[in-house]
């Protein structure tokens, strides 16, 4: 008999039920995000609107706070957006899975810990965004919550999006001129301070 992982205290039972139930939810939720993700870019394309420079973060100018909302909601192109949906979905599912509230407030701490670092300690004068931060932050909190919890699923999810992703973990430390990594590493200390703040 299977239990319902709402009401469990510990963690959501692998291989039960209400676990897949959990997991199928989430996946159509994040599937559901990324489209809206894609209208934006493309009105922000074809209408010309200028949506980065607006809503990016940009370091250490009062302008640019404000991108901490947005930026995880713009992107420098389609390309930019292709390469950010398929992490984005595949990690934002198990970290949904646990809770959508657990999801919300963790979303909203990596966003903020990983916007102000990026505000902090980016490159003044430089336009930020892009929703790979937030992925990083999914990422350092689904190791964080493995650990802490003892969640083995989580640490299982990890190890496969290492694997199939290993060399954009290398954006964690700066390489790349063209890509934030403050706001990666942030990001990735936002998800793991969330995993814990936020722990079952």
């Amino acid at each position: 008999m299977s239990q319902d992982w709402t009401t469990e205290p510990g963690r959501l039972r692998f291989g039960t039920e209400p676990f897949y139930a959990a997991v199928g939810r989430a996946f159509v939720a994040m599937c559901a995000v990324v489209p809206v993700l894609f209208a934006i870019e493309a009105l922000d394309y074809w209408l010309g609107l200028g949506l980065d420079p607006r809503g990016g973060i940009i370091p250490r100018s009062a302008y640019g706070l404000d991108g901490i909302i947005f930026s995880p909601l713009l992107h420098d192109g389609f390309d930019h957006l292709y390469g950010n949906s398929v992490p984005l979905i595949l990690l934002g599912t198990f970290v949904l899975a646990a809770g959508s509230r657990r999801f919300i407030w963790s979303t909203a701490l990596i966003m903020l810990v990983g916007g102000l670092g990026v505000w902090i300690v980016g490159t003044p004068g430089t336009v930020v965004v892009g929703a790979s931060g937030v992925i990083f932050g999914y990422f350092g909190l689904l190791l964080t919550r493995g650990i802490v919890e003892r969640t083995w699923w989580n640490l299982g999810v990890v190890v496969l999006v290492g694997l199939l992703y290993w060399w954009q973990l290398f954006g964690i430390l700066p390489s790349d001129p063209h890509v934030s990594w403050q706001g990666h590493l942030f990001g990735f200390l936002g998800g793991a301070v969330a995993a814990i703040v936020f722990r079952r």
